[in-house]
């Protein structure tokens, strides 16, 4: 028999409504705005203790995983950033970038979708060597350097494919959770988006059971 809790969860999932009767409340669609400003009610506390940690996500997810972790490198190209994604940098959005996308597997399952966008201009002098990170996790290059530092937490929940999420990922109207910073690197600034795919929201129900 299937439980209220797992029937809602896979309704919520699907984007299905449920009768009033079953009825939770759903997060609104809302795009990147700082994390501070978001009442305790919009995001669901399972998400926040994710979207508020200022650590480094990958080694969260290597504990999560059993140290089962690994960087799967989709695309790594000078391009446009988009008009969120220039303002957050302070760039006009007609100054190409290098953006970076990967996906972060736990256990093989893909968990998070990570999207960097790099100003050419950060990536000169030491730093040009982002370049050739390949598959090893930005995320651990960043939290290794003493120069860095972060910005405030931004946060967001909008359908994939609002946040780049590759269809062959996710489907584009599936609504999820991210959260993005700038980074700062010899006071050189660059923009990580972590976007939690369906897959680890399954892994992170299991955690509130």
């Amino acid at each position: 028999m299937i439980s209220n809790h797992n029937l809602t969860r896979n309704y919520f999932n699907a984007g299905i409504a449920l009768p009033s009767s079953q009825q939770i409340k759903s997060p609104v669609s809302t795009a990147w705005r700082p994390l501070s400003s978001f009442h305790d009610n919009e995001v669901p506390a399972h998400w926040h203790k994710w979207l508020s940690d200022r650590g480094s996500l990958t080694e969260r997810l290597i504990d999560a995983s059993d140290n089962q972790f690994a960087v799967e490198v989709l695309s790594q190209v000078e391009t446009l950033p988009d008009e969120s994604e220039a303002r957050a940098l302070n760039i006009s959005p007609t100054r190409e970038v290098l953006i970076r996308q990967v996906i972060l597997k736990g256990k093989d399952t893909p968990w998070v979708f990570a999207r960097s966008i790099l100003p050419l201009t950060t990536l000169t002098g030491r730093l040009a060597a982002l370049r050739h990170i390949d598959s090893q996790p930005l995320g651990a290059v960043l939290f290794n350097d003493p120069s860095m530092s972060r910005e405030p937490v931004a946060a967001s929940y909008m359908m994939a494919s609002d946040l780049h999420v590759p269809e062959s990922i996710c489907n584009q109207m599936t609504h999820l959770w991210g959260r993005r910073s700038v980074f700062r690197l010899d006071s050189k600034p660059l923009l990580v988006s972590e976007i939690f795919l369906p897959s680890f929201q399954d892994y992170n129900y299991r955690l509130e059971e």
